[in-house]
């Protein structure tokens, strides 16, 4: 067989068939496919979402905000198929213009607010009910600044090495190589932090951890790409206590759940109406 020439990129870039698990919804371009309008149940706050780490931080905090005895966290959440395309429906794109999940409506005010991307959802949510975001500078400080690292960070993770090693067409090593070298990296500040704290950000429990577990304490508890082996992720001692402690939380067992449409039967909960809806 001959050798495959290397790529040139051409001077102008135009698409071409990709293949791979998401190749049917990638495209250049912004904006609707088709019509459809959201649905709307009958709490205040109206998700949605699917269950991904990135779905899974919002859901999480829900949760854990009921477990407070929060009421007004009440919440829908309705199931958006990213796969089959669900996240370009006008209704969807109209409260993300960015088509990606989770997406939120806040309709407790006189006009409903949206909210979207995910770290952003979740500060709206610590400051709306004054709970999981330290409201002194320097740790309200920390907590945001691990919360940024996770935003910045997981792209690496998620769009650069889980592609590559999981999703991509075929296994291509420099990639691999380059990605798994960044996410090495990455759980290896982590595990320093947490060397020296019980949680993320310190000694208490933030929206920082509930934005990075759903990411990197699924790799290191072997829910990620089928890849614990792979990285080694029982080098970061300190990760994988702190991803246990977190995991046995009855606020993130019920969160995980929402959305899901993967794994276990008894795991999964499509859409979430009530607290009845995870029993």
């Amino acid at each position: 067989m001959a050798e495959q020439s290397p790529y040139v990129p051409p001077k102008v870039w135009t698409p071409a068939a990709s293949g791979g698990t998401f190749a049917n919804i990638n495209r250049p371009v912004a904006g609707a496919t088709h019509e459809k309008a959201l649905p709307v149940g009958k709490h205040p706050l109206q998700l949605y979402s699917l269950g991904t780490p990135n779905g899974v931080k919002v859901t999480i905090m829900l949760e854990e905000l009921l477990a407070l005895g929060h009421a007004g966290a009440e919440y829908d959440a309705w199931l958006i198929r990213i796969n089959e395309g669900d996240q370009f429906s006008s209704g969807f794109v109209e409260i993300n213009p960015n088509s990606k999940i989770p997406a939120l409506v806040d309709r407790s005010g006189a006009q409903p607010l949206r909210v979207f991307e995910s770290g952003s959802i979740l500060v709206y949510l610590a400051e709306k009910f004054g709970a999981f975001l330290p409201t002194d500078i320097p740790a309200r400080t920390e907590t945001l600044n691990w919360l940024f690292w996770q935003m910045g960070s997981a792209p690496f993770v998620g769009g650069g090495f889980g592609h590559f090693y999981a999703y991509a067409p075929e296994k291509l090593e420099y990639p691999i190589n380059r990605y798994a070298m960044e996410t090495k990296r990455q759980l290896d500040v982590l595990d320093r932090q947490l060397a020296g704290h019980r949680f993320v950000a310190g000694d208490e429990y933030t929206i920082a951890d509930m934005a990075i577990w759903p990411w990197y304490g699924g790799m290191v508890r072997g829910e990620a790409y089928d890849a614990a082996e792979f990285l080694a992720v029982h080098e970061y001692t300190h990760v994988v206590r702190w991803a246990e402690e977190i995991a046995a939380r009855p606020a993130v067992i019920r969160g995980r759940k929402v959305n899901r449409v993967r794994g276990k039967p008894e795991e999964q909960v499509a859409e979430r109406h009530g607290a009845a809806d995870l029993d």
